[in-house]
């Protein structure tokens, strides 16, 4: 018998007894577990801020009619001027000058040409300092934000959960997830750090406080 008979043997002796009839939403599962990790009354936004910088991320706060001027000076900052920008990505915010917007369809060496992507975001946690996407409207798809070597995200301060079980409750678990905290970086057993090997090496963040109702 091999390994992965061995495997599904157990599988089936232990699911003996389930009747047939019955489905996982039948049996529920308890969630005593903590949910959060803040304290009451504590500035979710400023956390998550704290937390992604603490990734070697960069955090700027804006409100809505700055976010223009804010993607600008980020994209100044890196002098990244040729962008993926996936559909559904609000074309009132983009600056005006000398960027390069690049629109899907991208194949993987037009997307490792650019000098990096911008997208929204779908949640953000703060204890965690990590931002999802789930390839919904104005984030795309992934290898949109995993091939170029920069990822501007724009986060609004509405979509910050406190902790990952809030998080997951906003979230549709049949869509693709992406977690991401910080820029990309691997160890290996020196603990010698590397950025860049699966994702981007730079990652910039910039939060949308709250003050409008509508997408940025």
């Amino acid at each position: 018998m091999t390994t992965r008979e061995t495997v599904l043997a157990r599988i089936r002796a232990a699911l003996a007894d389930v009747p047939a009839e019955e489905s996982p939403e039948d049996v529920p599962v308890p969630r005593d577990y903590r949910r959060r990790h803040t304290a009451d009354g504590q500035d979710t936004v400023a956390l998550f801020a704290e937390r992604v910088a603490d990734y070697r991320a960069t955090v700027t706060r804006t409100d809505p009619a700055g976010l223009s001027d804010a993607i600008a000076a980020a994209l100044s900052a890196r002098g990244a001027t040729r962008l993926a920008v996936p559909e559904g990505f609000p074309d009132d915010v983009l600056p005006s000058g000398a960027w390069q917007w690049h629109r899907e369809p991208l194949d993987v060496p037009a997307l490792d040409a650019l000098d990096g992507s911008l997208t929204l975001a779908a949640v953000g946690i703060a204890v965690t300092g990590t931002i999802v996407l789930d390839t919904g409207p104005g984030q795309g798809r992934r290898a949109l934000t995993l091939v170029p070597d920069y990822h501007l995200c724009v986060v609004r301060a509405e979509q910050i959960a406190d902790d990952v079980p809030d998080a997951l409750a906003r979230l549709d678990p049949t869509r693709p997830l992406t977690f991401v905290s910080g820029p990309s970086a691997t160890s290996d057993i020196e603990l010698d750090r590397v950025e860049g090997v699966h994702g981007p090496r730079t990652l910039d963040v910039i939060v949308v406080d709250a003050g409008t109702s509508e997408p940025p």
